[in-house]
């Protein structure tokens, strides 16, 4: 059990890692190419792979929360990290 869960929060890790970058992403590459050069595409591209990067974030917390029995509080923490710029960063350290 204890090897599952482990092996559940790399992947969580991995998937936070990949959705921050995104998020980093759409913020920094994708906005200002948005605004600055009038080329909307990029957004349209850079947030859906975030959205889609947000979603399994979020359904891997869950998963996570159950098998590890995290607490709400711990729980509402890994999502207020996700909101953050580089927060999701810092996911390792809720283990």
């Amino acid at each position: 059990m204890e090897k599952q869960s482990s092996k559940l929060f790399n992947i969580f890790l991995r998937i936070g890692h990949l959705e921050g970058l995104s998020y980093l992403l759409l913020l920094c590459v994708a906005m200002p190419m948005k605004y600055w050069f009038a080329l909307p595409m990029a957004v349209k591209l850079v947030g859906s792979l975030h959205g889609i990067l947000f979603v399994a974030y979020c359904i891997l917390l869950v998963l996570v929360m159950i098998k590890m029995k995290w607490s709400l509080l711990k729980g509402f923490c890994a999502f207020g990290l996700s909101l953050i710029p580089l927060g999701t960063f810092w996911l390792h350290k809720l283990k």
